[in-house]
């Protein structure tokens, strides 16, 4: 019997095209725990990776570049898929980060809904799609990844490829109310059911979906109870069962803790405490990390931050906020327009509240090795991770794995996924609620030392256990498995009510 191989299609393959100043390509290998986690099956079953390499080219890749691309990684191949300067404008800037990122994320009043974009995100998900036909065989699973194409599955079953194929969406699921706003409701939905198997982050993004398909895809048989209490559920269309299961993704918890002991990382870590300006025995440092996006609630974790010094005089010269921002999509006007803001509301706070030797938010924005990042995570007090909407986000599970002494705190969002792995033990706050942010981070400064290293052994445990390897077997055998009872239901969290301490805060 043939061996079946896995293969991997997301938007972009795990490596990076760049051209040198002297017109020549070159290749870069990527990171990140989606790669890290599938390497290592990609080697063991032979695999392949479909995927854009973050090039623009007006015409097909030259032949001549496949063997240095293939150079970058090692174990399995790699399959690129080119994409034009038309088809990033109008599929990648256009219908994916134009409609579909803000409509899941709840902003439609920034989604473009233009024809021309529907257009190009069949054209180029047609094309995604065959090049995975022409290197797929039958007992393959085939592992489509994230909202840039959900209509890879259904142009497969159109070229009749009937191997296994799977699908994981790593942002939210809206609800029926938002998600019925999008013209191509039918057809985006349509298209998700024609996969074997869907995966999401979190139990409310699985509800939303099966909302929307009760809805719109009327003829869908769905057993109710199963389908909103169990980890994994099943549903029926078409003379087909599909599953529908929750799998909350992670990070590489041993290689985020074995570099925060790196001696160089410690070191590093003592001068950015040492240089943080301030009273220098006891300046308390926060941190925030985001990639540049409107729904990360980087405005709204300012003016709570501004609001906490108004409040709270007593702390200054003693708090230091260092916010990085990493660059993303500065082409699209809703960026560069969240870029001044930032910077606008970083020069108010400073123009306020700065002295002679004191500055109190410390703006970076610039991509950092990942070394500086973890030592970032390891002299921070507190992580504010305050995402205004967010599938994971895994700021905060990287934080946590980084904490080794296990003294931070983690602020967290009610609307970011991991709120539903981490609310028994990271102190949870509605980015909208500027007051109550502002409170909480007067609550995680004055938080005892007991508290403090009992909620962070909580996080560590939580993430240790729940690693991207975890999440990458939960999906793989949730796909495999022919009985499902023996996974467990869904541990559930809905947002309603702040933690006791800041209820019972007096607001000054």
């Amino acid at each position: 019997m043939k061996k079946s191989h896995i293969i991997i299609v997301s938007n972009r393959l795990p490596l990076i095209l760049k051209k040198t100043e002297d017109g020549k390509i070159e290749v870069e290998k990527g990171a990140g725990g989606l790669v890290t986690a599938m390497a290592p099956i990609l080697k063991n079953r032979n695999g392949t990776w479909v995927g854009w390499p973050g090039y623009v080219q007006e015409s097909d890749m030259d032949d001549t570049m496949l063997p240095e691309i293939q150079k970058a990684v090692s174990g399995y191949s790699v399959k690129p898929v080119m994409l034009n300067s038309d088809e990033l404008k109008k599929f990648y800037e256009g219908f994916s980060n134009s409609i579909i990122w803000p409509l899941f994320h709840g902003f439609i009043g920034k989604c473009l809904f233009l024809p021309e974009y529907w257009a190009s995100y069949q054209a180029v998900n047609k094309k995604f799609a065959l090049t995975v036909y022409q290197n797929a065989d039958d007992p393959d699973f085939i592992w489509v990844h994230d909202y840039q194409l959900i209509l890879v599955g259904a142009q497969l079953q159109k070229f009749h490829k009937r191997t296994p194929i799977g699908f994981f969406l790593h942002i939210p699921f809206p609800p029926i109310d938002t998600f019925i706003r999008c013209p191509w409701r039918f057809e985006l939905l349509s298209a998700m059911l024609e996969y074997d198997i869907i995966g999401f982050h979190t139990i409310l993004s699985k509800r939303n979906f099966i909302g929307c398909i009760k809805k719109i895809i009327q003829d869908a048989q769905i057993d109710a109870k199963k389908a909103f209490d169990e980890t994994v559920s099943e549903l029926r269309f078409n003379n087909r069962v599909i599953r529908i299961g929750v799998f909350p993704i992670s990070i590489d918890y041993n290689e985020f803790f074995l570099h925060a002991w790196d001696s160089d990382v410690y070191k590093r870590s003592k001068e950015i405490r040492n240089n943080a300006p301030g009273t220098k025995l006891d300046t308390k440092i926060l941190l925030g990390v985001d990639r540049l996006d409107y729904t990360k609630g980087i405005p709204e974790r300012l003016k709570a931050f501004k609001r906490f010094l108004t409040r709270f005089p007593k702390f200054h010269k003693k708090v230091h906020f260092i916010q990085l921002v990493v660059p993303s999509r500065r082409e699209i006007t809703a960026y560069a327009d969240l870029k001044l803001k930032i910077e606008q509301l970083v020069g108010e706070i400073n123009g306020l509240f700065s002295t002679n030797d004191w500055l109190p938010v410390q703006y970076m924005f610039r991509n950092l090795e990942r070394n500086e990042l973890i030592s970032l995570y390891r002299a921070c007090d507190i992580a504010l991770v305050t995402p205004l909407k967010d599938g994971m986000n895994l700021i905060a599970k990287e934080y946590c794995a980084c904490n080794i002494d296990e003294k931070g705190v983690l602020i967290l969002s009610e609307f970011a996924g991991a709120a539903h792995q981490f609310y028994q033990d990271a102190v949870l706050v509605n980015p909208y609620d500027i007051e109550g942010t502002a409170s909480a981070i007067y609550m995680a400064l004055n938080m005892p030392l007991e508290e403090k290293s009992q909620r962070m052994r909580n996080l560590r445990e939580n993430v240790k256990n729940k690693d991207i390897f975890w999440w990458l077997n939960s999906f793989l055998n949730a796909a495999i498995e022919k009985d499902l009872s023996s996974f467990p239901q869904v541990d559930e969290y809905f947002p309603c009510k702040p933690d006791f301490e800041l209820q019972s805060m007096v607001f000054l």
